[in-house]
């Protein structure tokens, strides 16, 4: 059921009404006044002829108090209720009182150059800078943001955002042909010598293997000998490709130019030039991608990292003692201080709030004043008459006292200049 327009007043408006109802008696007292003063002086004049004047500037009073009335009421409603033309104004023009209204504010508030003088006139940067600077405001403020990421967290479906990731990832890194940029870039790696680190630490971790796993050799190539070779001389083969493998690594590692780097000088530069022009390496890649990604375990792992990550940060967003919410705190009142203290960067910040300011009022203007149009065509008429009626009913009643008054003065007078002139 609609609310009746009583019952949507705030207590302000109810404090206006109330207002307005003794303003009213005091309009209504002076026209009763009027009329008694009237009663009187027109009953007592034949004995007392000065109050001729009193009754012309009661009669008067009178005249101006009524035509004040009929002209305040016929604002907001049809005097007596007798539906005259040209009455009830507000109740039958409200669409258009709302259009114009709405081109009003659109025209003289909602205006660049308005806009743009109010904001530069305004110290926006230094006043929140000064504001923020304070670590207790930096705390409320990061109080509240937290509170929104966490419901933002809260809201977000793990299993769209898991989506999400798998299509962006699909879209941006798996669909793009991986060999010929693996393959530049390998290129330019072999061709800056950038690689000979990494061989350096595969042949470091290979000799360091082979010192520590001399056992590893025995049997490695005696076991396939002849049964009847001495086992002495089984021993000492093994011995011999250990001993062998040992220097050879020892090689490597001892000579930059070991015909060894320069196999894989080579192997890497052809393989760098095959991921760029030959569609059977590009093709194995690209499979070897796709069996790696398409992985179940692979969608298993991403969907725990994304768990584990909104988990932690759910627990330091609530927490005021985290790592991430002093952080972002102490961020804040740095910010607060180079607002409040560099010149430049005010002035870099409020050109462009206020260049934003203007862009929407300038786009959106018309949009943002139909908000006044809408909102006013949506509304009861007789919601219409209460809320105007209450925001100005207060001084049209003014008016009414004044006309009261101003009928009795030119009552008075006009009885009293032709009564000297006529007799």
């Amino acid at each position: 059921m609609a609310r009746t327009p009583t019952e949507l007043l705030s207590p302000a408006d109810q404090e206006r009404r109330r207002a307005l109802r003794v303003m009213k008696g005091v309009a209504l007292g002076a026209l009763i006044l009027m009329a008694v003063v009237f009663v009187v002086a027109f009953i007592l004049q034949e004995r007392f002829p000065w109050l001729q004047y009193v009754r012309a500037a009661a009669e008067g009073g009178m005249v101006g108090a009524l035509a004040d009335w009929f002209a305040v009421t016929a604002l907001f409603r049809h005097p007596l209720g007798i539906p005259i033309p040209h009455t009830a104004i507000i109740p039958h023009r409200k669409d258009e009182i709302g259009r114009t209204l709405g081109e009003f504010v659109e025209t003289n508030f909602l205006e660049a150059g308005v806009v743009r003088a109010k904001l530069e006139s305004t110290p926006i940067a230094r006043t929140a800078g000064a504001w923020l600077r304070d670590p207790a405001h930096a705390e409320t403020v990061a109080a509240e943001a937290s509170t929104v990421a966490s419901g933002i967290l809260r809201a977000l479906s793990d299993d769209e955002v898991q989506d999400l990731i798998s299509d962006l990832a699909r879209e941006h890194l798996l669909s793009p042909q991986w060999g010929p940029t693996v393959g530049a870039w390998l290129g330019r790696v072999v061709q800056a010598d950038a690689h000979r680190g990494a061989v350096d630490l595969g042949v470091d971790s290979i000799a360091t293997w082979l010192h520590a796993n001399h056992a590893a050799f025995s049997g490695l190539v005696s076991r396939r000998l002849p049964s009847w070779v001495p086992s002495v001389a089984m021993r000492l083969v093994d011995d011999t490709v250990y001993n062998e493998a040992v220097k050879f690594v020892a090689a490597i590692q001892d000579d930059p130019d070991h015909p060894a780097r320069r196999a894989v000088d080579g192997y890497l530069a052809r393989l760098a030039d095959n991921l760029q022009s030959d569609p059977t390496t590009i093709a194995r890649l690209e499979e070897a991608k796709s069996a790696v990604f398409d992985s179940p375990r692979v969608r298993e792992l991403a969907a725990e990292a994304w768990n584990t990550a909104k988990a932690g940060l759910l627990t330091a967003l609530a927490d005021p003692a985290s790592g991430l919410r002093r952080r972002v705190s102490a961020a804040l009142v740095e910010i607060g201080e180079r607002l409040s203290t560099d010149a430049a960067l005010q002035h870099r910040v409020d050109d462009r709030i206020a260049g934003a300011a203007v862009f929407v009022v300038d786009r959106y203007r018309h949009d943002i004043a139909s908000i006044i149009t809408d909102t006013v065509e949506k509304w009861d008429p007789a919601e219409t008459t209460e809320k105007i009626e209450l925001m100005v009913g207060r001084d049209l009643q003014y008016i009414r006292l004044n006309g009261t008054i101003v009928g009795a003065l030119a009552g008075l007078v006009i009885f009293a200049v032709a009564h000297a002139l006529l007799g």
